[in-house]
């Protein structure tokens, strides 16, 4: 039986592929930072040196999924560099140290991102300069440290994650339509097109690198089915029983805005995470539509199409209510 160590297994990413794993015959070690009802789980701070049994457990193990990470939209560069860089170099170095298992890293599709609609976006595209917050930033440097492994290793860049267990994405768009506080964003000229990937594929594709030895280097990651942002929002909106927003701003007097809001909380509330920052309204005002030849040439077509991962999606939220959506 093969076993994974997985970093983040009490995150959405991280915790939905344990299952994967365990679906697919892996014995399969978790750790993250929070509190959980996982079994097989250290619970660790991977800024912090390493304790014995996280040593013990990544000595054990064939495959290292390093999940781990602050993705926040919100945040010091301190904060972002500890838990994405620091936690990373522990990692690289605990797998050095003990027995180098194959390492794949979970990065993001961020680390492109420009102020501009980018199309084609591929594993040569070079990486954004400067990066567009400090979360790119931090991924771009823990992607250094990765490719410095002396075993083998996988970078995987997915973009824009949803599906059943997200704690990330929609959480955040659906509080704020539901509140009627989430404006439609415009722009004047085509509408922002955007490449998504469901967390049933990226799992799917973290486990099939996880498998073949011959899978190494880097990948993006996508649906590959570019969707119109808006479009697939308020569809998602509908089937949810959300009102669609009414309210209309400009991208650009929303950045403005968000620049604002950033510099006030900053000074008077740096702990807390504004309604509406400047990555957030990056997402709406700009393409960014990915070529995943690479993935599909080596990694095999996504198995699901979005329309049947959104249909999971919309279920899963019906059936459990995650974000109180229920509730009045």
């Amino acid at each position: 039986m093969p076993s994974v160590l997985i970093t983040g297994s009490s995150g959405f990413v991280g915790s939905c592929t344990r299952e994967e794993f365990a679906n697919a015959g892996w014995q399969t070690i978790g750790i993250g930072r929070r509190k959980t009802d996982q079994s097989s789980y250290i619970r660790a701070d991977l800024a912090k040196p390493f304790t014995d049994d996280v040593l013990a457990a990544i000595k054990g193990v064939d495959v290292v999924l390093h999940a781990a990470a602050r993705s926040s939209p919100w945040g010091t560069r301190k904060q972002f560099h500890a838990a994405n860089v620091t936690a990373t170099e522990n990692i690289v170095q605990a797998c050095q140290d003990n027995g180098c298992p194959k390492l794949l890293f979970v990065s993001s599709s961020s680390v492109y991102y420009r102020p501009e609609d980018q199309f084609g976006i591929n594993e040569f595209t070079p990486l954004a300069v400067p990066a567009v917050n400090h979360y790119a930033d931090s991924k771009q440097l823990a992607e250094r440290v990765v490719k410095n492994y002396r075993g083998d290793w996988v970078i995987l860049r997915p973009r824009a994650v949803y599906g059943k267990g997200d704690s990330v994405l929609f959480p955040r768009i659906l509080a704020a339509a539901k509140a009627g506080k989430l404006p439609l964003l415009t722009r004047p000229d085509s509408p922002v097109v955007g490449d998504l990937i469901s967390i049933d594929n990226l799992a799917h594709y973290i486990i099939k690198a996880a498998t073949d030895k011959s899978i190494l280097g880097e990948f993006n990651l996508t649906d590959n089915e570019p969707q119109e942002i808006i479009a697939f929002l308020l569809n998602v909106f509908d089937r949810l029983g959300i009102a669609r927003p009414t309210k209309q701003i400009p991208v650009a007097t929303a950045f403005r805005i968000a620049r604002v809001i950033e510099l006030l909380y900053g000074a008077f509330l740096p702990w807390k995470e504004p309604p509406i920052t400047r990555f957030g309204v990056h997402v709406f005002a700009y393409s960014k539509v990915f070529d995943v030849a690479n993935m599909l040439e080596r990694l095999g077509p996504p198995p699901l199409t979005t329309a049947q991962s959104v249909d999971r999606f919309v279920a899963w939220v019906h059936e459990v209510d995650p974000y109180g959506l229920s509730q009045p």
